[in-house]
């Protein structure tokens, strides 16, 4: 497994390079936004470790390019602790979020989940029916695509799985909690915010109407579940 390291601290950078080594990760570096870009799409890491504050390029805008051609997990480094940076962090389509200082094991931790459940995401099928359709979406479950009245749509692989576990029961209302059991694994650490995040994000690319909702609806006080077919 490769893991991409880009923070402008080079006491930090080090730091991290020699553990995650000790855990047989190989490790590769960068300074700067720019970079981390750079080296998202040479590289093709298993995990990125993205500070936030950096020269050149900040790392919420890094990692929304690199979701521009990967689905590759992204953990936010940073000293800010608010809510709202949280939040935009998660805008950008960040996995998780550690705040500086952080305890090394709890940060070796939230790698291993994560990158665990991005590999178990790869698995295939063996159902005859591979496609579940409803209405307008098409979802592929072989070839993990989405099409939208035929046309594709590009969803990041938290989003597809998301609205395929959705799709696959519908009617049945999912907490926050057993939505980040079910797709980003029960050792998640983060914030159950990210859930609400990724289901707006989610009905911004496959509702007609993302402000009015045909099939990602909202349980008030309960979850989400996707609407049943009529």
């Amino acid at each position: 497994m490769k893991i991409l390291v880009v923070d402008d601290e080079k006491v930090l950078v080090k730091g991290l390079k020699f553990n995650l080594e000790k855990e047989g990760y190989e490790v590769v570096t960068g300074s700067d936004g720019l970079q981390a870009v750079e080296l998202a799409r040479q590289e093709r890491p298993d995990l990125i470790l993205l500070d936030v504050m950096m020269p050149r390029l900040d790392g919420l805008n890094a990692c929304s390019q690199i979701r521009t051609f990967s689905d590759v997990p992204v953990v936010m480094l940073t000293a800010k602790s608010e809510d709202i940076d949280k939040i935009m962090g998660f805008e950008c389509g960040a996995d998780d979020y550690v705040t500086k200082p952080f305890n090394i094991l709890e940060l070796k931790a939230r790698i291993k989940a994560l990158l665990r459940r991005s590999a178990g995401q790869s698995r295939s099928y063996t159902d005859p029916d591979d496609t579940i359709q409803a209405g307008h979406i098409l979802l592929d479950r072989v070839a993990r695509n989405v099409k939208i009245e035929g046309l594709p749509v590009d969803l990041t692989a938290k989003e597809f799985s998301l609205l395929e576990l959705l799709m696959e029961h519908p009617g049945r209302v999912y907490s926050r909690d057993q939505l980040l059991d079910q797709v980003w694994g029960y050792e998640y650490q983060g914030d159950d915010r990210t859930v609400d995040v990724h289901i707006r994000r989610l009905r911004e690319k496959v509702e007609l109407v993302p402000a009015s909702p045909q099939y990602i609806l909202t349980k008030w006080g309960m979850g989400y579940y996707f609407a049943v077919s009529k």
